[in-house]
């Protein structure tokens, strides 16, 4: 008879996304059993975070699947819309919120859909015994909420070789390779980034852009005719979401990395980026200010981009910025913590397996 799961993990939509939420949630599933724990991940149909019916119907059928006592981590954004349906099944589950970051912190919400989502996810989250968050900014964020002791597992890191530009290795006559990882939508201010490029000489330059295409399409289409606006066509490439692999080589081959976030609960990729050793030019948006070493990189205000522009054309015209930036991106690689240890963590925050 198969063992029954130490743990249900409840997602919206299906479970194997590449972006920064899903790809954490993964990694914890991965690393819990590689510690022996039974894992169930169960992802949900209907709309998040703003629930429709369908969203609710899966929620309350997932749960009441659930035998008593069961311990249950649910995602965020799958039940901060939704603080009845936790509430019916939180005296008889063992139930835990992981928050990355809170879902009324979304850029581009109008102001009844912000109100709306900052009374339910206080009210789901105070019906589950326990939170867990990704990162200390977003535990404080949390305080706001009514939740004083939201435990934090930051994301670890997979292991990855050096790209060559870390090694300076970078040949002068060909254009710096800048590498964007974000899904595009109003919060990853691909916009700004597009503006801010278009004030430098297009020939220095060259920026790939990797993330999903279908969150937000009128966003993308205006982002996309900004860049034909701009006639910058050639050199900023919009290429929708990439295998590992693929994800893996566009790091290798890129000198530095970028990320015009206005905000984030942590900032997956930029870690991602610093394994590689190579430099960040973002923002001080939300825990990023946390996330990015200061001697790693360079960071601006969100919303700017005027002074986007300027550390871009910084990490263009120097280079000894460009080599010591690249000393601090490896300084920084060598204090990660890799996905195991993140799961080590997060098994400790549950309490440990059940017996």
């Amino acid at each position: 008879m198969p063992q029954a799961p130490d743990l249900c993990l409840i997602v919206a939509g299906d479970p194997r996304q590449l972006t920064g939420g899903y790809v954490y949630d993964a990694r914890i599933v991965a690393a819990l059993e590689a510690r022996g724990w039974q894992v169930e991940v169960v992802g949900l149909a209907g709309r998040f975070p703003d629930p429709d019916a369908r969203a609710r119907d899966a929620l309350e059928t997932a749960l009441a699947a659930q035998p008593d006592d069961r311990r249950v981590v649910i995602d965020g954004l799958a039940m901060g819309g939704l603080p009845e349906v936790v509430a019916a099944h939180a005296t008889r589950l063992d139930l835990t919120a992981l928050v990355h970051h809170p879902l009324a912190d979304e850029t581009g919400l109008d102001e009844a859909t912000r109100v709306r989502l900052l009374d339910s996810e206080a009210r789901a989250l105070a019906a589950v015994a326990r939170v867990i968050s990704t990162s200390g900014f977003t535990a404080r964020r949390l305080r706001d909420f009514g939740i004083a002791a939201a435990k934090v597992v930051e994301p670890g890191v997979e292991p990855a070789s050096l790209a060559p530009s870390a090694l300076d290795l970078e040949d002068s006559r060909r254009p710096q390779r800048l590498l964007c990882v974000a899904t595009v939508t109003p919060r990853k201010g691909h916009d700004l980034l597009v503006e801010a490029l278009a004030g430098l000489d297009g020939t220095r330059w060259t920026c790939d852009c990797i993330g999903g295409l279908d969150r937000d399409p009128a966003h993308v289409e205006r982002v996309a005719a900004s860049i034909a606006e701009h006639g910058l066509t050639e050199q900023f490439r919009l290429l929708g979401e990439r295998e590992p692999q693929a994800l893996d080589a566009a790091y290798r081959d890129a000198d530095l990395f970028v990320l015009p976030s206005h905000y984030e609960g942590y900032g997956m990729v930029v870690t991602e980026a610093l394994a590689r050793g190579l430099p960040v030019v973002t923002t001080t948006g939300g825990a990023l200010r946390h996330t990015l070493p200061e001697e790693a990189g360079l960071a601006v205000p969100p919303g700017d981009v005027e002074a986007l522009r300027d550390e871009l054309r910084r990490w263009l015209d120097d280079a000894g910025l460009r080599r010591r930036l690249r000393r601090g991106a490896i300084a920084a690689r060598a204090q990660q913590a890799d996905w195991q240890a993140a799961g080590d963590a997060f098994a400790a925050a549950l309490g440990g397996p059940s017996q």
